[in-house]
């Protein structure tokens, strides 16, 4: 649908508002955000089209903020995470630089169509794919679309046509798509593995549901256990139900800081309290009660007990590792509860909402920055591991993965 000059100027209108109420920093400057919408009204309400009129809205918003702010459609291609269940590295390949398969996720989009780690991507829809000199942007695909793409695999040599079949997204204010959430499985020697390639839904009951069915059944009785975060994207609360599984007791967390609060300095002891993760969807009318219109919470762990893993825990964590995955990792280093293997995280943990704008666009704004219990900040931190370890291309086009091998020896070290 192409939109009219008035259309147009409604949207902007309408963004302009949203953004001066809701955006989350403190240091939010609302003489300098009318000037950059005032700069930029003229490209965005004249676009010759509905390409031009998204990027020109796009590169408004990056004149706020590089991240975080963004316009939604429902073409609007995603982050591969999100989008194929999977995540990418620049690496050499051939002489020249290029996407290579990272993070797979068990169940996702690109696992489904065949895709493994280590595989080198060449084509997309027939087009030729090489990261722009310098940049460590991945590639973005859209969602509910079969996407052909070509890859190379190293062992043995090969060049691949497979399928990236996409789906139609549950959630159009937070669009993905779902891959196996969690993963188990054993390493050499008895220590106990549990990948986690996202949180989903929003509050997570059926995660939750199925985390205490893992640790009563299978971990009962496990005494190391690796967690796996790499590439994990984030997503809903559900993860402070396996967050909880680490301490016995109930241990502050950490909480979501808005404009208005970190502004007025309010003390976080006053915030609302969320310490346990519904196991069942008859709570969810007494949550939106208790928590309608709150962006700024305290979270808690829930009082599970203590576990024969305690104190030999690792913690898989990657350049891809966001949101969620990010806040269990931080709370677990920031007390001592687990060793945290793998590579730096990027801090990408905010609140976001999204505001419908109409004709089929909504405005992603960040509302809340996280903060842990100790008053440390996430988002633009990130959390650098105890024991720092690259990923190796080379080990993983051989079938291996050397950050697992880390994280498994160096539990096997503290045994």
């Amino acid at each position: 649908m192409t939109l009219t000059q008035p259309q147009r100027s409604n949207i902007l209108n309408t963004i302009e508002k949203v953004v001066s109420e809701k955006y989350y920093s403190p240091a939010f400057d609302q003489s300098a955000w009318q000037a950059i919408v005032q700069r930029n009204r003229s490209s965005i309400e004249n676009a010759s089209s509905t390409e031009a009129f998204e990027k020109a809205v796009q590169r408004m918003l990056v004149e706020l903020s590089p991240k975080g702010l963004g316009l939604l459609s429902a073409h609007t291609p995603i982050t591969p995470r999100s989008a194929i269940n999977a995540s990418f590295s620049v690496q050499t390949f051939r002489g020249e630089p290029r996407w290579v398969f990272q993070d797979v996720f068990p169940g996702g989009v690109a696992a489904v169509a065949g895709a493994r780690a280590g595989d080198v991507l060449l084509t997309v829809s027939g087009k030729p794919m090489n990261p722009p000199d310098g940049s460590t942007a991945e590639p973005q695909f859209e969602m509910h679309d079969n996407i052909p793409i070509t890859i190379a695999r190293t062992t043995p040599p090969s060049d691949l046509a497979l399928v990236l079949k996409t789906p139609t997204p549950k959630y159009k204010d937070n669009p993905y798509s779902e891959p196996t959430a969690l993963t188990t499985g054993a390493q050499p020697g008895g220590i106990s593995y549990l990948k986690v390639s996202l949180f989903p839904g929003k509050i997570g009951i059926d995660f939750a549901n199925e985390v205490d069915s893992i640790f009563g059944g299978q971990f009962a009785h496990a005494n190391r256990l690796i967690i796996d975060l790499r590439g994990n994207p984030g997503g809903g609360i559900g993860g402070l139900a396996l967050m909880s599984y680490l301490t016995p007791e109930r241990l502050p967390v950490g909480y979501s800081e808005n404009r208005k609060m970190a502004q007025n300095h309010v003390n976080p002891a006053s915030l609302p309290v969320f310490d346990k993760v519904p196991r069942s969807k008859l709570a969810i009318p007494g949550l939106a009660l208790r928590f309608f219109g709150k962006t700024s919470v305290f979270l808690y762990t829930e009082k599970v007990g203590n576990k024969a893993h305690r104190g030999q825990t690792a913690i898989l964590v990657n350049e891809h590792t966001t949101g969620a995955a990010e806040m269990l990792a931080q709370s677990a280093q920031e007390n001592q509860l687990a060793t945290v293997v793998g590579t730096k995280t990027p801090g990408r943990l905010i609140s976001r909402s999204a505001t419908k704008l109409g004709f089929g666009y909504r405005l992603v704004v960040p509302v809340a920055a996280y903060k842990s219990a100790k008053g440390i900040q996430i988002e633009g931190n990130g959390i650098t591991p105890n024991i720092p370890v690259p990923w190796s291309f080379a080990a993983a086009t051989e079938g291996q993965d050397n950050q697992l091998a880390a994280a498994a020896a160096a539990l096997d070290g503290a045994h």
